[in-house]
């Protein structure tokens, strides 16, 4: 059986307040979480001890275009087809 998933690693999204990321897979998640800050932007996902395993349904890893992570609820991130090259 396959899982749901809303967004797979790989693709490119943005907030609503306009920054842009990317989504992460398991493996890059876990270097993510070890060398890179924490963003705790608007529309992350938070609850004490969460997000070891993410499920791409409710709690999705990104990784910002300013270096930091975070992992969202869906409903706070849309996909982009494109982005700006300077970006």
């Amino acid at each position: 059986m396959e899982k749901k998933r809303l967004f797979d690693p790989g693709q490119l999204v943005a907030t609503c307040g306009g920054m842009t990321g990317l989504i992460l897979d398991q493996e890059m998640y876990g270097r993510a979480r070890k060398t890179l800050p924490e963003g705790r932007k608007a529309g992350r996902y938070f609850a004490p001890g969460c997000c070891r395993r993410p499920d791409y349904v409710t709690q999705i890893p990104v990784l910002f275009e300013d270096g930091t992570w975070d992992v969202m609820r869906p409903m706070n991130i849309k996909k982009k087809s494109h982005i700006a090259e300077e970006r």
